[in-house]
Order: structure tokens, then C-alpha cells, then sequence
């Protein structure tokens, strides 16, 4: 299910970087890649790497087709982009050799196709919000890999993004130091395309030099920032193989104490509703306000970036909390519900509990082909409702994006057969069986 496409700059773009690599030409309706793209394996992981400048940086930061790059990344079905680059330093404290995870852009480009919906006509034109244009996901993998391999990082910085290929005058560097931390060339309109498109998108970003507002340090050169990229290269390539088998994994890090918390919340209440079952009652947690308000905090911030456009909760429960979510993504809500509630025509499955047999129903016109679904209930055991979920959301054409609860419990094996049918799961909590 996931695949990571690798943006490189220079010496990171080595096709030896991966297992099993092939070549693949890609075109697309924007024209042509910088390069061809190199498709192979890093830990079992499906990985794409595209060279941005091209494999013999002969491609200008101006000329670099950005449409087409994450286009072909796209195509190829990469679920997640992690993007290396060069930048100048625009402080003291961030010295060259440092790695450093932008959270936030000024975009100081003037020739540049900045967007896949320039189309004039009804329907056509849509307004991407780009409050947090980098993945938070991805910045905290990389962020917690990076601190393990013992790396000098800056786990924020607000990144200036010039036209280049010119490097910047004295009054320009200093200028941008008042509002930025780094400056560079390439992450615009990169990052943003790529949030068009869905995908997860990251930057490792490289301090080479102090571009030229430092007193009594030589002005950027071309020839310094080749060398100091080749003197990095290999703890940037230590870095991608670190963090791309957790990608795939789906890891994705919450608070301990916020969890804790959460949990502390959930009522058990023994031998119900018979003998031998520990039955996780969520009421207690849905009266308690601060509780609740963390728990969509959470969601929220997960599916934030993920394009969902329905959310899907499940009769009773998933109604609360896929109500509010739906609300804090924007996106339209769907009750799946149990047989007998739905008034207009509608499309059925039966499925399999641990107590017995089950259906489950839903509109037909509630799920257009290729709406991004995000699937919630409250509690995924056996996973026999959660299933039947996803057939029905398939039957109707959506794509499931990932079936999420407050709670599973991971003795009962629902994880495992939801994973095995294709589907990615998220869950905050986990009970044992026999956890009190």
C-alpha cells in the first residue's frame, strides 16, 4: 500500500541505493520528467527515485518541471515523497552539516507553474489550503530517526524559496532573515503539488553555507554547495534507509501520556453482555469533554493532509465520533447502518461477529466512485463489521483510505485480517484480552 517516492539532489539520486531496481521512462499529460525514474526496494519497501535536476544536473531550479516530477511520482502510484535539497543557512545556530525538517514556506518564485488547477471553467477551479503545507507525519519520522542516528537537526524552520538560479544579494539575505530560518530554490512548488495530488510530502534540507548576509564568511558559491552536498550524502542516505521501512509500517507517534490518558477513560466492565467477554465501554469517555476533544485532536491531525472527502461511521458509535471529524476535515459524513434504518434504496452485506451473524447497509448514491473514505467505528475486535464496511464502501466505488477506531483489541485479531484483505488500519488505544 505505500510507496515512497525520493526527490534527490545531487548523490542522491544513485540507482544502488535500491534492491531490484529497473529504469521506467514516464510521461505525462504535463510533459516529461527530469529523469527517468529508478524503481527498486529499500527494506522491502517500494521506492521511486526521480533526480530532480536531472541525472547530469543540467536542469536550472526555473526550468525544473514540477508538474511533471510529482506527476510521474503519482502515476506511479508513490504514497509518500521525501524530498532532499540544498539550503543556505539564514541564522547562526543552524550551521552547515546541519539537517533541518521545514514546517512552513515563503514562496518567493516568479516563473513557475505553481498549481494543477489553473483551468478556467464551473467545477474546475479548487483552493488547496496550505496552513501546514509538509507532512506532520512524515517531519516526525524523519525528526525521531534523525535524533536515533545522532544527527545535528532543527526540527523547525520556515523555508524562503528564491527563483534562482542566481544566489541572493546582501539586502535580499538579510531581508529574508527577518521572517525565515533557510533559503532555497526547489521546495516550491514541489510541496505544494504533491499536497494537491494527496501525497505525503517532507523535506530533508541540507545547510550548506550562510548564503552571504555573515560577516567575515565567503558568499555561497555553486562549488561549495556541490562539495558540502557530497561531504552529507551519505548521513542523509543513512536517514532515508532509517526512516522509510517505519513509513511503511504506517508509524505514526502519539503522546504517551495523551494515550494513557485516553485509556484511563474507557470504563471495563467485566462478564458482559456474557460470560467471559471484558466489554470496553466508551460512554465514559464520551461524557468526559477534555478526553473527547483529544481524541479528534488526534484523528484530526492524522487525516488532516489525506484529501478525505467521506467519512463512514458505522451504527452506533462511529456516528458520534465520525460526525465531529467529518466536521473538523471538511468532508461530507455517511452512516453505515444496520438493516432496517435506511429509507431510500440501498445496497446490503452480511458478515460474521464473534456473537453470530450480522449485515450491514448503506445509500446507494451516499459513496460516488473514487471519493476518498475514511472508515470509523469506536472498537475494532474480530473486525467482522469493520469488513463488511469496506465491501460495501467498495461495492459503491470509494477508496478506502483507512479503517480507524478509538479502541482495538489486539488478542482478537481484526488488525490481521483487515490488513490481509489490503486495508490500513489505525487505532490510539489497545486492550489485551484479559487487561483489566
Amino acid at each position: 500500500m505505500v510507496k515512497v517516492g525520493i526527490i534527490g539532489g545531487s548523490g542522491l539520486d544513485d540507482p544502488l541505493l535500491l534492491e531490484d531496481y529497473q529504469e521506467l521512462e514516464v510521461e505525462t499529460e504535463y510533459g516529461k520528467p527530469s529523469s527517468s525514474v529508478i524503481c527498486g526496494k529499500i527494506s522491502g519497501v517500494e521506492v521511486c527515485i526521480l533526480a530532480r535536476h536531472g541525472r547530469k544536473h543540467e536542469i536550472p531550479p526555473s526550468q525544473i518541471n514540477y508538474r511533471a516530477n510529482i506527476m510521474a511520482l503519482k502515476k506511479l502510484g508513490c504514497t509518500h515523497i521525501l524530498a532532499t535539497g540544498a539550503v543556505g543557512s539564514l541564522k547562526e545556530e543552524i550551521k552547515p552539516g546541519d539537517l533541518i525538517f521545514p514546517d512552513q514556506f515563503l514562496d518567493f518564485t516568479k516563473n513557475r507553474e505553481l498549481t494543477f488547477f489553473n483551468e478556467i471553467g464551473e467545477g474546475k477551479v479548487q483552493h488547496t489550503g496550505m496552513s501546514e503545507p509538509f507532512s506532520a507525519e512524515l517531519r516526525e519520522l524523519l525528526i525521531e530517526e534523525a535524533e536515533k542516528q545522532g544527527h545535528i537537526i532543527h526540527k523547525q524552520a520556515t523555508l524562503v524559496v528564491i527563483e534562482g538560479p542566481r544566489f541572493s544579494t546582501k539586502a535580499e539575505s538579510n531581508f529574508f532573515r527577518q521572517y525565515a530560518d533557510i533559503i532555497g530554490m526547489t521546495a516550491v512548488p514541489e510541496c505544494s503539488l504533491a499536497k494537491e495530488q494527496g501525497i505525503e510530502y517532507a523535506t530533508i534540507a541540507m545547510s550548506t553555507d550562510y548564503d552571504c548576509w555573515r560577516e567575515g564568511e565567503a558568499p555561497v558559491t555553486w562549488e561549495i554547495v556541490k562539495q558540502r552536498m557530497k561531504e552529507n550524502s551519505d548521513k542523509v542516505r543513512k536517514l532515508l534507509f532509517g526512516v522509510i521501512p517505519k513509513i511503511s509500517k504506517g508509524e505514526f507517534k502519539i503522546n504517551e501520556e495523551d494515550k494513557q490518558f485516553i485509556k484511563s477513560k474507557i470504563r471495563t466492565i467485566p462478564n458482559w453482555p456474557r460470560l467471559g467477554v471484558m466489554f470496553r465501554d466508551i460512554t465514559t469517555l464520551l461524557k468526559d469533554a477534555k478526553a473527547m476533544k483529544k481524541v479528534i485532536e488526534i484523528l484530526a491531525l492524522r487525516y488532516k493532509d489525506k484529501g478525505i472527502q467521506v467519512v463512514a461511521g458505522i451504527e452506533s458509535r462511529g456516528f458520534i465520533i465520525g460526525g465531529i471529524l467529518a466536521e473538523k476535515l471538511g468532508a461530507s459524513f455517511v452512516p453505515l447502518r444496520k438493516p432496517g434504518k435506511l429509507p431510500a434504496e440501498k445496497i446490503r452485506e452480511e458478515y460474521f461477529l464473534e456473537y453470530g451473524r450480522d449485515a450491514i447497509e448503506v445509500h446507494k448514491d451516499a459513496i460516488s466512485s473514487g471519493d476518498k473514505v475514511l472508515i470509523v467505528d469506536d472498537l475494532i475486535a474480530t473486525s467482522g463489521t469493520m469488513l463488511g464496511a469496506c465491501n460495501l464502501v467498495k461495492k459503491l466505488g470509494g477508496e478506502i483510505v483507512e479503517c480507524v477506531s478509538i479502541i482495538e483489541l489486539g488478542d482478537l485479531g481484526g488488525r490481521k485480517r483487515l490488513e490481509e484483505k489490503g486495508h490500513r488500519v489505525f487505532s490510539i488505544i489497545r486492550f489485551n484480552e484479559n487487561e483489566s
